[in-house]
Protein backbone atom coordinates (compact mmCIF):
# COMPACT_ATOMS: atom_id res chain seq x y z
CA UNK A 1 0.00 0.00 0.00
CA UNK A 2 1.41 3.42 -0.87
CA UNK A 3 1.85 6.08 1.76
CA UNK A 4 -0.65 8.31 -0.01
CA UNK A 5 -3.33 5.64 0.29
CA UNK A 6 -2.63 5.07 3.96
CA UNK A 7 -3.09 8.77 4.66
CA UNK A 8 -6.63 8.63 3.28
CA UNK A 9 -7.63 5.86 5.70
CA UNK A 10 -9.20 6.51 9.07
CA UNK A 11 -6.84 6.30 12.03
CA UNK A 12 -8.29 2.91 13.03
CA UNK A 13 -7.76 1.47 9.54
CA UNK A 14 -4.29 2.97 9.32
CA UNK A 15 -3.29 1.35 12.59
CA UNK A 16 -4.47 -2.03 11.34
CA UNK A 17 -2.62 -1.68 8.04
CA UNK A 18 0.57 0.02 9.18
CA UNK A 19 1.50 -1.90 12.31
CA UNK A 20 0.83 -5.14 14.10
CA UNK A 21 -2.28 -4.88 16.28
CA UNK A 22 -1.37 -4.18 19.87
CA UNK A 23 2.31 -3.74 19.08
CA UNK A 24 2.47 -0.02 19.80
CA UNK A 25 0.35 3.05 20.40
CA UNK A 26 -0.33 5.64 17.70
CA UNK A 27 2.05 8.07 19.43
CA UNK A 28 4.83 5.52 19.52
CA UNK A 29 4.10 4.66 15.91
CA UNK A 30 4.40 8.31 14.87
CA UNK A 31 7.73 8.51 16.70
CA UNK A 32 9.11 5.70 14.53
CA UNK A 33 8.96 8.04 11.56
CA UNK A 34 6.45 6.02 9.55
CA UNK A 35 3.71 8.64 9.72
CA UNK A 36 6.28 11.43 9.93
CA UNK A 37 7.40 10.37 6.45
CA UNK A 38 4.11 11.72 5.17
CA UNK A 39 4.71 15.17 6.64
CA UNK A 40 3.32 18.11 4.77
CA UNK A 41 6.00 19.54 2.49
CA UNK A 42 4.24 22.90 2.51
CA UNK A 43 4.98 23.23 6.22
CA UNK A 44 8.52 21.97 5.70
CA UNK A 45 9.01 24.59 2.98
CA UNK A 46 7.94 27.37 5.36
CA UNK A 47 10.46 26.11 7.92
CA UNK A 48 13.21 26.04 5.27
CA UNK A 49 12.46 29.62 4.28
CA UNK A 50 12.46 30.83 7.89
CA UNK A 51 15.75 29.05 8.55
CA UNK A 52 17.88 30.76 5.88
CA UNK A 53 16.04 33.93 4.92
CA UNK A 54 18.72 35.97 6.69
CA UNK A 55 21.40 34.80 4.22
CA UNK A 56 19.65 35.35 0.87
CA UNK A 57 18.12 38.39 -0.85
CA UNK A 58 14.63 36.91 -1.09
CA UNK A 59 13.00 33.56 -0.38
CA UNK A 60 9.39 32.39 -0.20
CA UNK A 61 7.16 29.40 -0.76
CA UNK A 62 5.64 29.62 -4.23
CA UNK A 63 2.07 30.88 -4.27
CA UNK A 64 1.76 30.08 -8.00
CA UNK A 65 2.96 26.49 -8.33
CA UNK A 66 0.90 23.60 -6.94
CA UNK A 67 2.27 22.77 -3.48
CA UNK A 68 1.07 19.54 -1.90
CA UNK A 69 1.71 17.13 0.93
CA UNK A 70 4.52 15.45 -1.03
CA UNK A 71 6.07 18.42 -2.88
CA UNK A 72 6.55 22.14 -2.35
CA UNK A 73 8.24 24.82 -4.41
CA UNK A 74 10.41 27.58 -3.02
CA UNK A 75 11.57 30.70 -4.85
CA UNK A 76 14.98 32.01 -3.83
CA UNK A 77 17.09 34.93 -4.96
CA UNK A 78 20.70 34.73 -3.87
CA UNK A 79 22.67 37.75 -2.76
CA UNK A 80 24.36 37.63 -6.16
CA UNK A 81 20.93 38.27 -7.74
CA UNK A 82 20.44 34.79 -9.23
CA UNK A 83 16.89 33.44 -9.09
CA UNK A 84 15.96 29.81 -8.63
CA UNK A 85 12.87 27.71 -8.20
CA UNK A 86 13.55 24.86 -5.77
CA UNK A 87 11.61 21.65 -5.35
CA UNK A 88 11.29 20.17 -1.86
CA UNK A 89 10.35 16.49 -1.57
CA UNK A 90 11.18 13.55 0.68
CA UNK A 91 14.35 13.14 -1.44
CA UNK A 92 15.55 16.62 -0.47
CA UNK A 93 15.88 19.93 -2.29
CA UNK A 94 16.94 20.59 -5.85
CA UNK A 95 16.88 23.36 -8.42
CA UNK A 96 14.08 22.84 -10.95
CA UNK A 97 14.11 26.25 -12.64
CA UNK A 98 16.09 29.43 -13.07
CA UNK A 99 13.24 31.87 -12.52
CA UNK A 100 10.62 32.29 -9.80
CA UNK A 101 7.63 29.97 -10.13
CA UNK A 102 9.13 28.21 -13.15
CA UNK A 103 9.73 24.45 -13.40
CA UNK A 104 11.87 23.46 -16.37
CA UNK A 105 11.46 19.72 -17.01
CA UNK A 106 14.84 19.64 -18.80
CA UNK A 107 16.72 20.75 -15.65
CA UNK A 108 18.29 17.74 -13.97
CA UNK A 109 20.10 18.78 -10.83
CA UNK A 110 21.12 16.69 -7.87
CA UNK A 111 19.15 16.56 -4.66
CA UNK A 112 20.63 18.08 -1.52
CA UNK A 113 19.72 16.77 1.92
CA UNK A 114 19.64 20.27 3.39
CA UNK A 115 18.93 23.79 2.22
CA UNK A 116 22.35 24.74 3.62
CA UNK A 117 24.11 22.34 1.28
CA UNK A 118 22.09 23.49 -1.72
CA UNK A 119 22.65 27.20 -1.07
CA UNK A 120 26.31 26.60 -0.29
CA UNK A 121 26.71 25.12 -3.78
CA UNK A 122 24.85 28.01 -5.46
CA UNK A 123 25.97 31.13 -3.64
CA UNK A 124 29.36 32.20 -2.28
CA UNK A 125 27.59 35.19 -0.68
CA UNK A 126 25.27 32.80 1.18
CA UNK A 127 28.31 30.92 2.46
CA UNK A 128 29.83 34.19 3.68
CA UNK A 129 26.59 35.40 5.32
CA UNK A 130 26.11 32.05 7.03
CA UNK A 131 29.70 32.06 8.29
CA UNK A 132 29.35 35.61 9.61
CA UNK A 133 26.11 34.76 11.40
CA UNK A 134 27.80 31.75 12.97
CA UNK A 135 30.73 33.86 14.16
CA UNK A 136 28.36 36.45 15.65
CA UNK A 137 26.46 33.74 17.49
CA UNK A 138 29.69 32.29 18.88
CA UNK A 139 30.76 35.75 20.02
CA UNK A 140 27.46 36.25 21.87
CA UNK A 141 27.83 32.84 23.51
CA UNK A 142 31.36 33.69 24.55
CA UNK A 143 30.25 37.05 26.02
CA UNK A 144 27.33 35.47 27.88
CA UNK A 145 29.58 32.76 29.27
CA UNK A 146 31.97 35.22 30.94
Amino acid sequence: MSRKNSVDLSSEERMEVDCNPGSQSREAFEDTGELADVKDMRQEAEAVVNDVLFAVSAMSVSQVLQNAVDVAYINVQTREGNRYCLELTEAGLRVVGYAFDHVDESVTTQYHETVYSLLDSLSPAYREAFGNALLQRLERLKQNGQ
